[in-house]
């Protein structure tokens, strides 16, 4: 018998693309689904909508919640959920009609299965997010999702899959933002296992009013601090020495994080108009002489950052 797939989907004000998302999960060929759409006190039409679809269809049950927020209407919605696998949908987003096929059937229990994605836009994409789905899917089809955990979130955002067992241990959909990408480090933290589907199963919606673009809980400072501390629980090894290199603006918020926390380090920079100056109370030292011996935190984007990516290839990047 077929696993009952839950689809956890947290919507606030989800008009226009309510209907178009939900319809694309209507069309699935896979039908062993229940929807769990959580409702986080919108002000437009969404409930109605909701409860029309509701009305038509009983695998869609709709929840109400009281303006808490889509991490805490996500962890309402895993409440709800009587499924053994678990996924996420965002409202914006469209399936594609196999997508449920092909993950459930590859999903065992230890893994985490991956489909690939696509950007699209009535406006049109920018290179900029065309660039982060294809190095995505690069990672998905090589199953290399937890290399360069530390640049970007290497899981897909609404394209994963897993038995509610592994979502369970590793912490559910948790309690800091970015949710995403702090489900996949606790995904690397639990070893689960990446499982690709190699095919375009998950269509993100990119606009104006995307919660990605304005929410502040996405915003830079956010992402640099969950990585710090990933970094100083699962990766820093106090046999070796710490350095950090770049000097720039999200340098500088990594060393005052670094010193917040009270962890020594050493910091460099290439630019030689820093090499020597005072900043935080550090001295920058000259990145040609650092103890490469060290840990590396490298905070240098651009084509430096390129450099120094050939050049230490163990370092843990930032950007």
């Amino acid at each position: 018998m077929e696993n009952l797939v839950s689809i956890i989907m947290p919507v606030r004000n989800g008009l226009p693309f309510l209907a178009m998302c939900i319809q694309s999960i209507l069309a699935q060929t896979f039908s062993h689904w229940e929807l769990i759409v959580v409702d986080d006190n919108s002000t437009d039409q969404t409930w109605e909508e909701l409860m029309r679809f509701a009305s038509a269809d009983s695998r869609i049950i709709p929840v109400r919640t009281n303006g808490i927020g889509i991490l805490d209407a996500l962890n309402v919605g895993a409440t709800k959920a009587t499924g053994q696998i678990i996924t996420r949908m965002d409202a914006d987003d469209l399936m594609e009609s196999n997508k449920l096929a092909l993950m459930s059937k590859a999903c065992v229990k230890g893994t985490v299965v991956i489909g690939l994605v696509n950007y699209f836009c009535e406006q049109g994409i920018g290179e900029g997010y065309k660039n982060y789905a294809s190095w995505l899917n690069d990672l998905t089809v090589m199953k290399a999702n937890y290399k360069d955990m530390y640049k970007e979130c290497t899981i897909p955002s609404s394209c994963w899959m897993m038995f509610r067992s592994d979502f369970t241990k590793c912490g559910g959909f948790g309690s800091r933002y970015p949710e995403d990408y702090d489900l996949a480090f606790r995904m690397r933290r639990n070893a689960l296992q990446i499982k690709p589907v190699k095919k375009v199963l998950h269509q993100w919606r990119d606009h104006p009013k995307r919660a990605s673009r304005n929410d502040t809980n996405y915003a830079d400072n956010r992402f640099t601090d969950l990585k710090l501390e990933y970094f100083l629980f699962d990766d820093r090894d106090l046999k070796f020495g710490l350095t950090l290199i770049g000097a720039g603006k999200k340098g500088k918020l990594i060393a005052q994080r670094l010193m917040d926390k009270q962890v020594d380090f050493k910091w460099a920079t290439n630019n030689p108009r820093k090499i020597g100056v005072d900043i935080f109370g550090k001295i920058l030292i000259n990145e040609q002489t650092i103890d490469q011996s060290n840990q590396l935190i490298i905070a240098v984007a651009g084509e430096e950052g390129k450099v120094l990516r050939t050049k230490y290839t163990s370092g843990y990047f930032f950007c």
